[in-house]
């Protein structure tokens, strides 16, 4: 018959209680990381055809003649 309180197993619970609590700090960091990256991630917008259109024609990046050429393009597809 083992005897758990002559300060055998004792020695080591100290580790034991450590490294869980380290394991659990660990699977926190890491669902709070992650957590993030994501909701970073899936709140970029997703901008369709027209939107991203309308943006270069505002930035000047497009003469009125592309920009209703491109946009006759889009329209049609």
């Amino acid at each position: 018959m083992v005897n758990y309180s002559d300060g055998y197993y004792f020695g080591w619970g100290w580790f034991l209680w450590l490294c869980f609590v380290m394991l659990l700090l660990s699977s926190f960091g890491n669902w709070g990381y992650s957590y993030r990256a994501h909701r970073k991630f899936d709140s970029m917008s997703h901008k369709d055809a027209t939107a991203i259109l309308k943006e270069r024609y505002a930035a000047g990046k497009l003469t009125r003649e592309q920009y209703l050429e491109m946009k006759a393009d889009i329209d049609a597809a």
